[in-house]
This record gives structure tokens, C-alpha cells and sequence, in this order.
């Protein structure tokens, strides 16, 4: 079959057109996504290229909030990480199952430190880090705080000017401050939330054993993926570490919650200069009692904790605390009886362990507290030396 001469520069038209609507169509879609350079500075020195005065035209036009929207994110995205792990875990059958993680983190030292959760790298067998300009790092556990969630990763750096993060004071905060969120949400790398603190001095207990004390509460949008990302303040200072949030739905409902930047800093630099983290220990194991037992007891409370045992040796034996001496049935347990009952530690009262771990985690090694207690009907102040907890 022929085709005439014009017929065929109409179709050559068409299909030029259809080519340069595809091109500018896959740009839209596929092109650049993470600038090379988002770093605040000027792009060159000297006479500003078009690029520059675009940018510098586009600022001009931000209003005052966005204008710290857009420096904030500028000045810390490149420090920013993307972390990703793998494990191993074992189905039914006992077959090995390879499972993929992702969260965030966040560099705190050119040498190449970085701070995450601990949840985001638990039983990770490999963990690998992706910055903001896409480049790529091994990552060394160094180690982890399971209570309060927070892990120090560590790449190397191998002679590469890291962009790091300076770490503000979360003692300051305000609720109604501005704050920030950069994080990798769903994978999508290097996204930013805006919001504001909402509460100051939340508990948030995460598990049985773990809790985020002195929570700062935000509505800036954190969901899977951002745990581990910084939260930041309108100077570009870090004042938290994203952890939490609190969610009927499994996405975001506008609460969640953040690990004061002044808890991780004593983490870290536990970590960086011992390899481990020097937490408080007051050595008593001890059952709450109120109620039905505390009157079963004839104890000379309805609140408090009875001291079963007390470690040998330890802070609160060389305080007199008195464990039990006697064993009692208490439903279907067997309990020890005959022991001090504290009421406070510390000023504060006390009412379960957690109560216990909530104080301690505040505690140094070395610090004293005053401890109130009952023994028999006597009430009783003594104070407490808090020594290293044994690594166990």
C-alpha cells in the first residue's frame, strides 16, 4: 500500500508532537527529585546565575512562615537519613523469612554518628544509610537505651564533609512553639511536616518495659517511617527524636509524640565515650499492693510498694531497706511478705515499678534520693546512693 507525500508529513508532524508531549510529560513525572545541593548557601560566588535569581526571586515572595519553612528544611535535609534494615525471622515451619525495615535518623557529628530508635534497628542484621543526596553508607550498631528508644548508628564518613544537625535544648520548649518534622514517611525520602508542640511533659508508655518520659507532643505529621527523624525548632535545632504516635486508624491523627533532645544527648555521649549507657540502679524487686491486699496485709497503707527482695550488696541494702521474710499465697501467686512498704522516692509518689523506672531514668549513678517507707506501723526516711546498674 502507497501513502501520499502529504499524508506522510502529516503523520511525521504528529509524530514529532506526540514525542515532545511524552518528553515533557516524563520530565513532569520522573525527573530530578532530590536536588544535589539543598544546603542554605549561595549556589556560586560571584555574578548570581539564573538558577540563583530564580531562587533568590521565589524567597522573596515567601510570606514570613514560609520563609522558615523553607531555611529550616535548606539548612538540615542533607544531614537527614534514610535508614534501612534487614533480618531474618522464622515462619511456621521454620523456614527463614528475609524482612525488610525502614525508618529515619539523623547526623549529630562529622565523624559520622547518627541517632535513631532503637525499634527502628531492633534485631537488625544489616542496616544501610541513605542521605539526602542519595548517597549510600553501611551503618555500625554502636549501641542502644531499649528503655528510652534511642540507638546510635555510625558510618564512615571516608573523607566526605558530612552535614550534621546541632542539638538544641528541650528544657526551653514551649507548647504553642513552632516545630518541624523531616523524616522518610511510606519511603518517601526526606518529607517535611510542619506543626507545633502540643503538650510539654507527657509519659508515654510504648510497652510493657519502655516509655518515652517527658514526651514532647506535636501535630506535625509523623507516620511509619519517620521513627527515628528529628524534630526540629524554627533555628534548625534538633529538640526531639520522632517515636510515636497515637492512632485509631494506623496513619496519623494529628498526636504524636517525640524523645526530648536533652534525654538523647546523655545517650549518645554515654555511647560515643563508653560503649554503653550508665543508667541508675536501686536494686529492690518489689509488688504493688492497695486495695483488697493491702488490707489483707493489715499494711499501714493503701498505696505503696512492698520490697520482696532487695539485691545483696546493692544501694538499697546499704540503705536498710528490708526485704520480705515470709512467703503468702495471693491468689494464684506466691508472693514474699514481711517487708518495707515505700510510699515516695524522691519526693514523688510510687505506686507501681514503672513509677520506680520513670525516676530512675531521670537518676545518674551516684546521685542520692530520699526514700519514704513503712516498716510495721513506723514511717521511715532514708536516703538512697544510686549505683551503676550491672550489665547483665
Amino acid at each position: 500500500m502507497t501513502v501520499s507525500r502529504s499524508s506522510s508529513a502529516i503523520r511525521l508532524f504528529l509524530a514529532a508532537v506526540v514525542i515532545v508531549l511524552a518528553a515533557y510529560w516524563a520530565g513532569g513525572r520522573w525527573g530530578a527529585r532530590q536536588p544535589v545541593d539543598v544546603g542554605a548557601g549561595p549556589i556560586s560566588e560571584g555574578k548570581p546565575s539564573g538558577l540563583s535569581t530564580n531562587v533568590s526571586q521565589r524567597d522573596a515572595a515567601l510570606t514570613d512562615d514560609e520563609a522558615i519553612n523553607v531555611r529550616v528544611y535548606r539548612q538540615t535535609a542533607p544531614a537527614v537519613a534514610n535508614v534501612l534494615t534487614k533480618a531474618t525471622q522464622y515462619d511456621f515451619f521454620m523456614d527463614p523469612v528475609p524482612v525488610e525495615g525502614a525508618g529515619s535518623g539523623f547526623i549529630i557529628d562529622k565523624r559520622g554518628y547518627i541517632l535513631t530508635n532503637f525499634h527502628v534497628v531492633q534485631e537488625a542484621q544489616t542496616i544501610e544509610v541513605v542521605l539526602g543526596d542519595q548517597s549510600r553508607y553501611p551503618a555500625k550498631f554502636i549501641g542502644a537505651d531499649q528503655r528510652n528508644d534511642v540507638a546510635l548508628l555510625k558510618i564512615e564518613p571516608n573523607g566526605k564533609n558530612l552535614a550534621t544537625l546541632p542539638l538544641g535544648d528541650s528544657s526551653n520548649l514551649q507548647v504553642g512553639q513552632k516545630v518541624l518534622a523531616i523524616g522518610n514517611p511510606f519511603g518517601f525520602q526526606s518529607t517535611l511536616t510542619t506543626g507545633v508542640v502540643s503538650a510539654l511533659g507527657r509519659t508515654v508508655q510504648t510497652s510493657e518495659t519502655t516509655f518515652i518520659d517527658e514526651a514532647i507532643q506535636t501535630d506535625a505529621a509523623i507516620n511509619r517511617g519517620n521513627s527515628g527523624g528529628p524534630l526540629i525548632n524554627s533555628h534548625g535545632e534538633v529538640i526531639g527524636i520522632n517515636s510515636a504516635i497515637y492512632t485509631p486508624s494506623g496513619t496519623t491523627a494529628g498526636i504524636g509524640f517525640a524523645i526530648p533532645v536533652n534525654t538523647a544527648k546523655g545517650i549518645a555521649n554515654d555511647l560515643i565515650t563508653d560503649g554503653r549507657v550508665h543508667r541508675a540502679f536501686l536494686g529492690l524487686e518489689t509488688l504493688p499492693v492497695g486495695g483488697y491486699l493491702a488490707q489483707a496485709l493489715d499494711l499501714p497503707v493503701q498505696e505503696g510498694l512492698l520490697v520482696e527482695t532487695v539485691t545483696r550488696g546493692g544501694p538499697a541494702a546499704a540503705a536498710g531497706i528490708k526485704g520480705g521474710d515470709q512467703v503468702a499465697q495471693a491468689g494464684m501467686r506466691r508472693i514474699t511478705i514481711g517487708g518495707d512498704v515505700i510510699t515516695s522516692i524522691d519526693g514523688q509518689p510510687v505506686t507501681s515499678q514503672f513509677d520506680i523506672g520513670k525516676i530512675l531514668n531521670r537518676k545518674r549513678p551516684g546521685d542520692t534520693v530520699p526514700v519514704t517507707l513503712y516498716r510495721g506501723g513506723k514511717k521511715i526516711d532514708v536516703q538512697v546512693k544510686l549505683a551503676e546498674r550491672p550489665v547483665k
